[in-house]
């Protein structure tokens, strides 16, 4: 189910965290509005963590369910953290969705394209040439910060602690000529030189693989580091809807889908050799 746009990961371990207190305690959601004499949908969006929700508003909802002492003040604590802003939230204007501010904090991310270079690795003039043939009537100032954001995006993989990064592109991506002949040899370029990145490995899933698992179409797959923040998948749609999974059979199911399109497709060193033989085509 489609998940609220301003879900971070400070504010998706706090929700459920909250939401677990609330149950433990046999209290019904509302049971809680009441104390807090705001209507049930609040507290289901609160509990959803699709919304912003005051230090003195947390404090009420668990010490209602009886939580005190330490826990009680680090849950208030966690709800102060979860408000502050990231990076990412002064780019709301190209930005749709929590999902830049929930890749900053995997741990691991596993990526699963057929169509296009993924946001984490395309070069500026890819971004360019992709994001003027998907939005046509884009302005050229939006173009330019849709272009700083997916740059600022890739300091991620080469920050002092990167999170794990695993691709498989579709073979059909390395013959897309996104922008031309010129901008796509740079393009490969750059995806041999990140293959080489000891956290990065990216497969090609090449033409012969036929019939596979991930005939569905792409998908994300976001892990952290903390067990309290449960993995997630994420599945963008056209016009930048998104759609987030967050049960564990689903997350289950797609990990699944991932390790057999990865069976499927060539091994590490053999894509780079693919890449390179592509970005020599060109």
């Amino acid at each position: 189910m489609p998940v609220a746009k301003a879900k971070t990961v400070k504010r998706r371990r706090l929700a459920a965290e909250m939401r677990q207190h609330r149950e433990a305690a046999g209290i019904t959601a509302e049971a809680v509005a009441e104390k807090l004499e705001c209507h049930p949908s609040r507290i289901s969006r609160i509990e959803a963590g699709s919304v912003n929700v005051t230090s003195r508003d947390v404090r009420d909802y668990l010490e209602f369910c009886g939580v005190e002492g330490a826990e009680l003040e680090a849950l208030v604590d966690l709800a102060k953290q979860a408000k502050k802003k990231g990076w990412w939230q002064g780019y709301q204007d190209v930005l749709a969705g929590s999902y830049v501010g929930l890749e900053s904090e995997a741990s691991k991310i596993r990526t699963y394209e057929v169509q296009l270079v993924p946001g984490l690795l395309q070069t500026e003039a890819y971004v360019r040439a992709m994001t003027r043939a998907i939005k046509p009537i884009a302005t050229d100032e939006e173009i330019e910060r849709r272009i700083e954001v997916r740059l600022r995006r890739q300091e991620l993989l080469t920050q002092s602690a990167p999170p794990k990064y695993w691709v498989i592109l579709d073979e059909s991506i390395l013959h897309r000529a996104v922008g031309g002949p010129d901008v796509m040899r740079a393009q490969l370029i750059r995806l041999t030189e990140v293959a080489q990145l000891p956290n990065v490995d990216i497969q090609v899933l090449a033409f012969d693989a036929q019939a596979h698992a991930g005939l569905d179409g792409p998908f994300t797959i976001l892990d952290f580091a903390d067990p309290k923040d449960a993995p997630l998948v994420y599945i963008e749609a056209m016009g930048g809807s998104a759609l987030y999974l967050e049960e564990a059979d689903e997350i289950e199911a797609y990990s699944t889908v991932f390790d057999h399109v990865r069976a499927a497709a060539l091994a590490p060193d053999e894509s780079l050799e693919r890449l390179k033989t592509a970005a020599r085509r060109l």
